[in-house]
Formats: structure tokens, C-alpha cells, sequence
């Protein structure tokens, strides 16, 4: 099968922001009790956190993690998670039926982030909190008053703030499973109250409004429009949330879930749009598809309830699943103009890329690979390139590809998957205006076995090394393998 992908110089679609590889940790499962926190733990640093996940995690450079729900966020109290951990009180929590022991808080997190090399996005309560507990939140952690908030953060050993400026307001407050679960209009109201109060106290901080829940909800579209009616003059971004599974096991329409993927996108900043020219607004809003990802594998596994820490949504990822994660992370830099942000849901253990042992070791994911990759070398300008390909299904591309134009390494990343389960492709390089290019590299990422996946004791599915020698000159050709993940990197 041939394929031909053209690159010109002159033609991009926009900067990347480096926080669109960012992450999540949610107080739910073992993400963060045995996840990035056991005391006693043979990495454990003085504060408890795994040193071998803060590495695994510098090792993706994620830029930016999201904290603490999602779900979880909607009934927490943050008062609960400052302070001695001795009088720090254990709570019922009724979005992942747990006990939260509150061991970890926003004093901790943010140590944590500085440790992982990460930006804290932090989230507030508006399921049953109000804009007053959000207010305080911001004053603890930003502020340098002489005021109560301020004063306490200090009290509690921290005397230079945080120093947060990304906030997300509340959690899917269209989903019914939502603790204060609202309608468009009631919380666009108080998402609006809160945003004010939070411009008043740091009017530094960029604020991420709340989306429909996903694609499918009864609620989508309308509900855009309602809270952006409300909230336009007051946020900067608007939330995208979606995950995609093989329940059928049809491994095609799988991997074109990234196409659907990039229309979701698309019909947001359509409904942006509409709002900003409704309101003969000057500014943009744009994206935050701050939760994304796989996850099927776990569907309708029965846990116990009332427990903390217990293996929960702990899905073991397959190659295939890889795949579409990398599809997905080049649909987000081919709409980088508009998704600022996004978090692949989530990080450590729980429907996560890095996996942990309870007192034991520390492992990769097969979806480890494509985001790490992508976070390391993917950032600069997206192409605007020219695919020309055979399609299957209903308009699907074999071809799924990114072209990002580092220009201070003068270099151009390639991110490309061959989506067809037989026949390997020819993929023919057209790059316009750089010069002679010379190939640096190409890292593929392969199984025969579709359904293949990575343990603590065999990484079965990981990246290689393929020569590239043969590829000289403007006009250059590569092989993709059926069913494969590649990047390739050429120098000017």
C-alpha cells in the first residue's frame, strides 16, 4: 500500500502548547495511595512519594497534572487536606464509595508536582462547594496577604505560595452521577460567581470551564452554549472529556476513534465561535480535553466498598490499545491552535500509562510509549500537511499522521500509524521549503499480536530502533509495518 504525506514549510496550523501532554491524578484507587505515595517504600523520599514514579514520570516530561477529580472533586472539602496529617479528619467519599484518610492535600500535591517537574491544574468543588470555599482555596495557595487563608498556608509550613494559575471549575457538572449535579443554567450562574471571585483575589490565574461530560450526552451542544452565555468574558478555556473502548472487539472501527475524536473537537470551537460572535467578543476561548484516553477493560468490575487505596479501574492496556492513544495524541497537535490543554486520564495505576506494585516495582504500559514519545518530541509548530492515502470504512484514513517543526533543533518530527491490519505501507515524505533534510532517526512501536500486552516482568510491547539510512533527500520514502506506531525525525 503506498501512501504520500507533504510537508510546506510555509503552511501551519499553530504552536503547540507544551500542556497539551499534560496528565491527571484523582484521589480514586491507587493512584495516589500506592500510586505516587507509600511511605515505607523502598524509593519513598521523606515526604512518602515513590521516587521510581516521580522518575518515570520526568521521564514522559509531563508538563502539567490535573488534581484532585474529576468525580472526587465534587464532595471535597480542601480544608481537609491541609495541615497536621495527625488531626486531619477520615471521610465517607461517595463518587468512587471509599474512605479518603486525607494523608494527601494540596500542602503535599504541590510539593509533589515541583518533584515530578509538573504544573499543578487545579480543580475546585462546585458540586456541593460554593465560590466562597473556591476563593479561599486560591488565597491559600496564591496569595501573600496578611489574611487568614494566606496566614494558615504559612501556619502550616509553607511560607511562599503555591503559585497555581490553572483552575478548573468543578467536574462534569452535567452527569448525573455527579455529587451537586447542576443544570447549564444553574451552574453557568455559579461557574460565572466563582471565576469573578477568582479574577478578584489573582487575576493572573487562566480558568477552565466545564463542558458537556462526553460526546454522547443528551446534553451536548446546548449545554456549551448555555454556560458559555454565562461565563464567556470570565474563563479561558472550556473542558472536552472522552474515552473510547473495543467493546466489540473490531479492532478497524477502533482505531478511527480518533477521527471521531477530531470532529468532537471541531464542533466546540464551532459552538465557541458562535458564542464569541453572538457577543461581538474580541477574545477566544479555547480547549481543554482534559480527560482522554482507553478505558473498557474494567467496565463493570464489582469493588468493595468503604476501603482506601484498593486496586480500582486498573485496566492492563493492549497493543492495539497504544495504537489509538498515539492516534489521539496526533489529533491533539493537529488541532493545537484551538487545545491549549489536555490530560490523558489518568497517570499512575488507574486506566494509567505507569503501574505500580504495593511495595514492589514500578512498570510501563503498552500506551507508555506513544505519550512519552509525543511529549518529548512533539513540541514546536504542527504542519499543515497533505495526506494522500486509500481509506476504509466510512472515510477512515489508513494513514493517521503529525508533522511537528522544531525550529531552534531545526528539526521535523513525523508521528504516523498505518491503521491497516495487513498490508505495510509506503509512505512517501514530501518536505518543501526546509532544505536537504537528513534522517536522525525512526522508533516504531510493534506486535504481531494485537492484543499483546506489558507486565512488571516483560515489557512485551516496546519501542525499537529501525534504520533510516536509506532515506535521503527532499523527495523520501519509508516503511510503515501493518498495525505499527512510528516517529520519525529528520534534521535540516
Amino acid at each position: 500500500m503506498k501512501a504520500k504525506l507533504i510537508v510546506n514549510r510555509h503552511y501551519q496550523i499553530g504552536e503547540i502548547d507544551k500542556r497539551i501532554y499534560g496528565s491527571f491524578i484523582e484521589h480514586l484507587g491507587r493512584a495516589v495511595y500506592g500510586g505516587i505515595y507509600e511511605p515505607g517504600h523502598k524509593t519513598a523520599d521523606e515526604m512518602g512519594f515513590r521516587r521510581d514514579v516521580i522518575d518515570l514520570v520526568k521521564q514522559a516530561a509531563v508538563p502539567v497534572v490535573r488534581y484532585p477529580g474529576g468525580n472526587f472533586v465534587s464532595g471535597y472539602d480542601w480544608e481537609d487536606g491541609i495541615g497536621d496529617k495527625a488531626k486531619r479528619p477520615k471521610r465517607i467519599e461517595c463518587a468512587w464509595q471509599s474512605i479518603e484518610t486525607n494523608e494527601i492535600g494540596i500542602d503535599e500535591f504541590q510539593a509533589w508536582a515541583q518533584r515530578a517537574g509538573a504544573e499543578v491544574m487545579m480543580a475546585v468543588n462546585l458540586g456541593t462547594g460554593a465560590p466562597a470555599d473556591a476563593k479561599n482555596l486560591l488565597e491559600y495557595c496564591n496569595m501573600e496577604t496578611d489574611t487568614r487563608y494566606a496566614n494558615m498556608r504559612r501556619e502550616n509550613g509553607f511560607e511562599k505560595p503555591f503559585g497555581i494559575k490553572l483552575w478548573c471549575l468543578g467536574n462534569e457538572m452535567d452527569g448525573p452521577w455527579q455529587m451537586g449535579h447542576k443544570t447549564a443554567e444553574e451552574y453557568g450562574r455559579i461557574a460565572a460567581e466563582t471565576a469573578k471571585l477568582m479574577k478578584w483575589v489573582d487575576p493572573e490565574i487562566e480558568l477552565v470551564v466545564c463542558g458537556s461530560s462526553n460526546y454522547d450526552m443528551p446534553t451536548f451542544g446546548e449545554w456549551e452554549l448555555t454556560v458559555l452565555q454565562h461565563t464567556y468574558d470570565l474563563v479561558d478555556y472550556i473542558s472536552l472529556h472522552q474515552y473510547y473502548g473495543n467493546q466489540a472487539n473490531d479492532t478497524p472501527a477502533f482505531l478511527a476513534r480518533s477521527v471521531h475524536m477530531d470532529r468532537f473537537i471541531k464542533g466546540v470551537v464551532a459552538i465557541c465561535d458562535a458564542v464569541k460572535a453572538k457577543k461581538h467578543a474580541q477574545k477566544t476561548i479555547n480547549l481543554s480535553f482534559d480527560e482522554w484516553n482507553v478505558w473498557y477493560h474494567s467496565n463493570g468490575e464489582k469493588l468493595a466498598k468503604w476501603q482506601t487505596g484498593q486496586p480500582q479501574l486498573e485496566d492492563i492496556y493492549t497493543f492495539e490499545d497504544a495504537l489509538l492513544v498515539g492516534c489521539m495524541l496526533m489529533t491533539l497537535q493537529n488541532n493545537c491552535d484551538r487545545v491549549k490543554l489536555a490530560c490523558l486520564a489518568q497517570l499512575v495505576n488507574v486506566i494509567a500509562p505507569i503501574m505500580t506494585e504495593n511495595g514492589g516495582r514500578a512498570w510501563l504500559q503498552t500506551t507508555f510509549y506513544p505519550y512519552m514519545y509525543a511529549s518529548l518530541y512533539g513540541r514546536g509548530t504542527t504542519m499543515r500537511t497533505v495526506a494522500e492515502c486509500d481509506c476504509y470504512g466510512e472515510s477512515i484514513p489508513y494513514l493517521e499522521s503529525s508533522v511537528i517543526h522544531n525550529e531552534e533543533k531545526r528539526e521535523l518530527t513525523v508521528f504516523a500509524v498505518n491503521r491497516s491490519l495487513e498490508a505495510d505501507m509506503e509512505l512517501a515524505l514530501s518536505f518543501e521549503g526546509f532544505g536537504e533534510l537528513l534522517p536522525v532517526s525512526h522508533v516504531e512501536l510493534y506486535a504481531d499480536d494485537l492484543k499483546a500486552t506489558n507486565s512488571a516482568d516483560a515489557q512485551v510491547v516496546a519501542p525499537v530502533a529501525r534504520d533510516l539510512s536509506g532515506c535521503k533527500g527532499a523527495g523520501q520514502s519509508v516503511s510503515l509495518r501493518k498495525h505499527s506506531w512510528n516517529m520519525l525525525i529528520f534534521r535540516y
